[in-house]
């Protein structure tokens, strides 16, 4: 199994959807040169089972009741480390990017 989703337009791929397990979202990073819809993109090591994206991903997501959540990490050889500031269980842990 693949633990990357390409995301393709006209036939080229643009980025990359991965299922996050701390925040149960999916990720998106977008592969420079190309740019999501908030004028985001990273840098791809072309490794598809133990992918890098670089700068950090961070995802703000609201929540019912108007709260937000925060996802930030680095996904590095195939690791998602999450980071502090994140609001969810996995803050400050480091797992293996799960397979699709």
């Amino acid at each position: 199994m693949a633990k990357l989703l390409p995301i393709e337009d006209n036939g080229q791929i643009v980025g990359y959807l991965f299922d996050c397990p701390g925040c149960g979202n999916f990720h998106a990073p977008y592969i420079r040169p190309f740019k999501n819809e908030v004028g985001a993109s990273w840098t791809f090591n072309g490794d598809l089972d133990k992918p890098t994206f670089q700068p950090s991903i961070l995802a703000r997501v609201e929540r019912s009741g108007g709260k937000m959540m925060i996802c930030h990490s680095f996904v590095t050889d195939g690791e998602i480390q999450f980071l502090g500031d994140c609001t969810h269980p996995l803050a400050g842990q480091t797992v293996d990017l799960p397979e699709q």
